[in-house]
């Protein structure tokens, strides 16, 4: 395979590097950063305030939504969505599950059912030509997820939607930035819900989350609930909770909102720059790889391949120095969490064949082209020694 490729200098890459660099993105805004935290010390008003105002303003603008309303996390964001819309024990919520806990685990938390889809092999979203199936007289929604920063096929789930007259909850925690039918993810559906925990593309120093709508009366809700359902002090309308963006993460998610856009654009570049070297060395045979339907956008939280030798090979790059981590090792109806559900191993294939074959690789912004031909080469070397 190798013999295609000769005039690719080698990449000298002897070093390990990091699966996620932040210390390097953080060494571009440090000054940046300082003085934003400066302001909100000198300020010493820590709790919602005029940086979560500012900050939800902007990201109003940036995902062209009516309301933004931060909290405290990702996952509160989901279980804050489902209160506003009075989700409640016995109700059954359509989800996939090949995604992070937190997905099911928000419906789990007030008592509903989730009732997993299985997923499209190529995309690891929930497969939406299987979600009527589901749906029983107790569905009160549909909860896509744009896993890994690719959306899932909005179109599709929005008929199907309507046609039950069922609400669309968008998981879009990994996918700040895409888009579908030019349309940004998180805003197409009744609510979606962002995180901004520091591996995501827009990540604080700490957790955060963000819930978007179009409704005046569950942003309304939503500010409500956030603040143990109180809309002035002592005086308690709903059961709330305590889920508030404190204004420190506010303000560093101000500044890294500014360069979000530039950090995307080499996110994709990495992305391309992989699908150039795994060709040239003749691997894309070999390797299940990202496809992009032309109608989306896909923000590369994770760049994740496929390989039935997934085990060997990160081994193999593990002892090169070369980071990788698996998204995820076990789809959710297989956890001890959710064996109540009394989903068995085969119940939904795809995802379980992909939790054992999907590899993540680096593809952070500042990864250098060198460092990723050193991961094209240690899976070329690893896929030789395989032959």
């Amino acid at each position: 395979m190798k013999s295609q490729v000769v005039q690719i200098p080698s990449s000298g890459v002897t070093e390990p590097f990091p699966f996620l660099d932040l210390q390097s993105q953080f060494a571009d805004i440090r000054e940046e950063i300082f003085n934003a935290v400066k302001r909100v010390l000198d300020s010493q008003v820590f709790i919602l305030g005029p940086e979560l105002k500012a900050l939800e303003q902007e990201l109003e603008q940036y995902l062209c939504a009516p309301f933004a309303i931060g909290c405290a996390s990702g996952s509160d964001a989901i279980l804050l969505a489902l209160t506003a819309l009075e989700i409640a024990p016995g109700d059954e919520i359509i989800t996939t599950p090949f995604t992070f806990v937190a997905t099911a685990g928000s419906i789990a938390r007030l008592g509903a059912r989730p009732v997993f889809v299985d997923i499209e092999p190529s995309s690891y979203n929930i497969d939406a030509s299987r979600i009527e199936e589901a749906i029983t007289s107790k569905t009160r929604a549909i909860m896509p997820v744009h896993l890994f920063g690719m959306p899932a096929d909005m179109m599709r789930i929005l008929e199907i939607a309507e046609k039950h007259g069922l609400h669309v909850i968008e998981d879009a925690a990994q996918a700040i930035g895409a888009r579908y039918h030019k349309k940004p993810a998180g805003t197409i559906g009744t609510l979606g819900c962002f995180s901004f925990f520091p591996s995501k593309n827009l990540g604080g120093a700490g957790d955060g989350g963000l819930i978007v709508t179009s409704s005046v009366e569950l942003a309304d809700r939503l500010r409500v609930l956030r603040v143990h359902g109180s809309r002035s002090k002592y005086n308690y309308d709903l059961l709330g909770m305590n889920s508030r963006l404190d204004a420190l993460q506010a303000a560093i998610l101000r500044v890294k909102l500014r360069h979000l856009d530039g950090w995307t654009r080499k996110r994709r570049m990495n992305a391309e720059q992989y699908q150039q070297f795994f060709q040239e060395y003749g691997l894309e045979h070999r390797l299940g790889l990202p496809v992009v339907p032309s109608d989306r956008d896909h923000v590369f939280n994770q760049y994740v391949v496929r390989t039935e030798h997934r085990d060997g090979l990160r081994k193999h790059l593990a002892s090169k120095g070369i980071p990788t981590e698996i998204y995820y090792p076990s789809p959710l109806h297989l956890q001890r969490a959710f064996a109540y559900l009394q989903k068995q191993a085969g119940a939904f294939p795809v995802a379980e064949v992909a939790s054992q074959q999907v590899l993540a690789l680096p593809i952070f912004p500042e990864l250098t082209r060198s460092q990723q031909l050193s991961v094209v080469e240690s899976i070329a070397d690893f896929f030789d020694l395989e032959s």
